[in-house]
């Protein structure tokens, strides 16, 4: 499917089809920019990054890696694909190592994802606490963390969430401020304070 460029701007802008895109658009549309998400069939441009959500990100990534099991893989901003509708870009996911197949790799199947990793954003806030986490659930991804900025000392807190099996819905297992101790998807222990961050 080719979606049809605006006449008469000086961006050449996709219209978007009548049922909405797919995963198919997503990966063939031209000049996307970086970390476009689908969302309902709906193109999801994100605004620039905060350099905490960047060295958040490295420090979440440099924790996992440290333990990280031979047979599960961190990566980082990859697309997953939940249906042919939807095709979020968590932050950091930890997937199966079978299912990382080369790097010219532009997503991995929801089936493959163990945790999915989410930083609020400014510009997200609702999608990253209630859409984002819904559509994992539904796609059956056991593990969920809600990444926040705290107010006054400006380092992350960490909500990690467990998939239960019945509901398909996420329940709280823990909030962590200055260290991410939790046993699972695997035996993690992070420092998270400010002091951690700064040092980056």
């Amino acid at each position: 499917m080719t979606a049809e460029p605006i006449t008469g701007h000086s961006s050449r802008w996709p219209v978007p089809p009548q049922d909405g895109y797919t995963v198919d658009d997503l990966f063939t549309l031209p000049d996307l920019p970086p970390h476009t998400e689908l969302l309902d069939g709906s193109l999801i441009f994100v605004s620039p990054r905060r350099r905490f959500h960047s060295k958040t990100i490295d420090l979440l990534m440099n924790g996992l890696r440290s333990s990280v099991p031979a047979d599960l893989k961190v990566e980082r901003e990859m697309t997953v694909v939940l249906d042919r509708r939807n095709g979020p870009e968590p932050d950091v996911s930890i997937v199966r190592a079978a299912a990382a197949v080369g790097l010219e790799q532009t997503h991995f199947r929801a089936a493959d994802v163990l945790l999915a990793v989410e930083m609020v954003s400014p510009d997200s806030e609702a999608r990253d606490r209630e859409t984002k986490p819904h559509k994992y659930g539904t796609a059956g991804i056991d593990h969920f963390w809600l990444v926040e900025m705290t107010g006054t000392d400006q380092h992350p807190v960490v909500r990690v969430y467990e998939l239960d099996p019945v509901t398909k819905a996420y329940a709280l297992t823990g909030i962590h401020h200055d260290r991410l101790k939790t046993g699972v998807p695997f035996s993690v222990d992070i420092d998270i304070s400010a002091e951690a961050l700064a040092a980056l």
